[in-house]
Order: structure tokens, then C-alpha cells, then sequence
């Protein structure tokens, strides 16, 4: 794993790379006591040919620095974040699966490590990369259900829901465990100012089509920015389609022919059906879906099968 640290005031400076093990840290700790930590997600693929390439880094390290400035925390440069992760693929590279095998999932890790009982910003931050090969995050098409009583942030720019803050995630554990228990795949939930317009699942973002048209809940403060929203974004429009990113009442959804989910862990993956007020409604999955083609789209140039015209892909040698 990769360790960099950095006092408060002060700049990230060069990492060590270290053998993979439990960290120490003070009961004071910034993070442990106050949550002051943000976290991203991204992953390394190997090519047929034998290359392995990491998508969007610094699409990480923009987010990371974002959610840095709003928990008053310094953050490594895109250089540092970029040069982080290539050193931690290098050195684990043994671990990224075959071609179509999964691929290699990367978590940097910035958080307030330094011992402080006032409610304050840490005196010294720590920035940590380690990784661990995964498959395929959920197996086949989702079945979500609307949440309509827990939220998982406030509305508006005033909260943390827009940055990957590690106090984000814990508070969806109830509403999901839930839903787990029911059988359905994960929780779709909903804005806490109004409780009737989609905002995102419990870790990915949520995309519905209706004919030629893709909607996805606008970039309000609320939902994550998620790079791989972003990119199908970018794909769907030079397919053709028009992208729309506006406020989606969840009557409305209901009415879609497809929803998907976007996200580093799940990719690009069809929602089979969605619960609401004890109301199952079914939508279209399979192989003629644009789900489908659009996550081919993108699963073919993060793993090299696709031309990289954009230069989002960045090779670790």
C-alpha cells in the first residue's frame, strides 16, 4: 500500500510504498471521532494484449480535492493522486485479473489522523492507496425499492452528499439491510426536501430512459458526481441521444422504458424493477437495451477492445 502524510498548514510532500497491513492510529483521532475522511474508488484492467490501464484518475483527484476543501482537509495534487495509484497497480500487479476475469479495484484514502479532542480540523492528515481484485458487483439486473422514510442527505448545497465523505455511507445501512432482507438488490432513494424526486442508490448513480431520451437527477449538491455518470453521459451523447439532467419525479421513472445505474462498482447495470408503495414495476433488460450498449461501450475502451479517443484510459508500466 502507498502512505503519505502531511501536517496540518502544510503540503503533501513524497509517499513510501509499504507491504499491506493494519495502520495505527490514536484514539483521537480526527476520523475515528469526528469522521473527518473522504475515500475514492477506481480500478485497473488487463488488456487482451497484456497492458494494464487505469481509468479517469484524475477524475478522482478532482472529486477527492472537492470533498478535501468541504471537510477543511489539504489533499495531494493530481500528480501526487495520479502517481499514488500507478505506483500501487505497479506494485500489485500480479493481482489484476485476467481479461474478463474482474479487475483491479484501487481506494485512496485521505483522512484526519492526528490526535485532537476539540471539534477542529486534525493536525496532521495521512493519504493512504491499497486495492484488492473484485468481480462483477451485483449479479444480473437490479431490483430496487424506494425508500420513502430514511434520506440519505440533506437537499441543497449545504451538506456532504455531493462528495465522497466517509460519513455518507453508514447512514444508508438501515434502509438497505432492509431491502437486502426482502430480496431486493439495493435502496433507490429519494430528495428529503420534497421526498418525491430520485436522487441515487446507496452507491450509484441512476440514469432513465423514455424513447430517445436519457434522464439523470441534475448535479445539485446532493448526489454524487460520479465519474462513470459523467462518462456515459459523454458516450450517450456522441451516440446520438439526448442527455437530459433535470429533477425526476419518481412517478415519472415509473413510467421509463429502461433505468440503469452507473458507478465504479457496478459498472453499467440495467434495474430490472423498482418497488414503491408496495407497487413492483418492471422495465426493460437484456442484450437490446441501451444499458447494454452503452456498457459496452465503456467496459471495451476501459479494457482496450475500444479505441480510447478521449484519452481516459492511462497505461501503468
Amino acid at each position: 500500500m502507498y502512505v503519505m502524510k502531511c501536517a496540518k498548514g502544510d503540503k503533501f510532500s513524497e509517499g513510501t510504498l509499504t507491504r499491506y497491513g493494519n495502520i495505527e492510529l490514536s484514539p483521537f483521532a480526527g476520523i475515528l471521532n469526528y469522521g473527518q475522511g473522504i475515500f475514492e474508488g477506481l480500478k485497473a484492467y488487463r488488456t487482451e494484449d497484456g497492458r494494464v490501464l487505469v481509468f479517469r484518475p484524475e477524475e478522482n483527484a478532482l472529486r477527492m480535492k472537492a470533498g478535501a476543501d468541504r471537510l477543511c482537509m489539504p489533499s495531494p495534487s493530481i500528480d501526487q493522486f495520479v502517481n499514488a495509484v500507478k505506483q500501487i497497480v505497479l506494485a500489485n500487479k500480479r493481482w489484476v485479473p485476467p481479461p474478463g476475469k474482474g479487475s483491479l479495484y484501487i481506494r485512496p484514502l485521505l483522512m484526519g489522523t492526528g490526535a485532537l479532542l476539540g471539534l477542529a480540523p486534525a493536525p496532521e492528515y495521512t493519504f493512504l492507496v491499497y486495492c484488492c481484485p473484485v468481480s462483477c458487483y451485483y449479479k444480473g439486473p437490479l431490483n430496487l425499492k424506494v425508500e420513502d422514510k430514511l434520506y440519505r442527505a440533506i437537499s441543497g448545497h449545504g451538506g456532504t452528499g455531493g462528495i465522497k465523505s466517509v460519513t455518507n455511507y453508514a447512514p444508508v445501512y438501515t434502509a438497505t439491510t432492509a431491502a437486502k432482507a426482502n430480496g431486493f438488490s439495493d435502496v433507490l432513494f429519494l430528495d428529503s426536501a420534497t421526498g418525491k424526486n430520485v436522487e441515487e442508490a446507496s452507491s450509484c448513480n441512476v440514469f432513465v430512459v423514455k424513447g430517445n431520451a436519457i434522464f439523470t437527477p441534475e448535479l445539485d449538491g446532493t448526489i454524487l458526481p460520479g465519474i462513470t455518470r459523467k462518462t456515459i453521459i459523454e458516450i450517450a451523447i456522441d451516440l446520438g441521444y439526448q442527455v437530459m439532467e433535470r429533477a425526476i419525479p419518481v412517478e415519472k421513472m415509473l413510467g421509463a422504458d429502461e433505468v440503469f445505474c452507473t458507478g465504479t462498482a457496478v459498472v453499467v447495470n440495467s434495474v430490472a424493477s423498482v418497488t414503491y408503495n408496495d407497487t413492483r414495476t418492471e422495465f426493460k433488460t437484456g442484450p437490446e437495451t441501451l444499458c447494454e450498449k452503452l456498457r459496452k461501450t465503456l467496459v471495451g475502451i476501459q479494457t482496450g477492445s475500444i479505441e480510447d479517443r478521449k484519452k481516459w484510459t492511462v497505461q501503468v508500466n
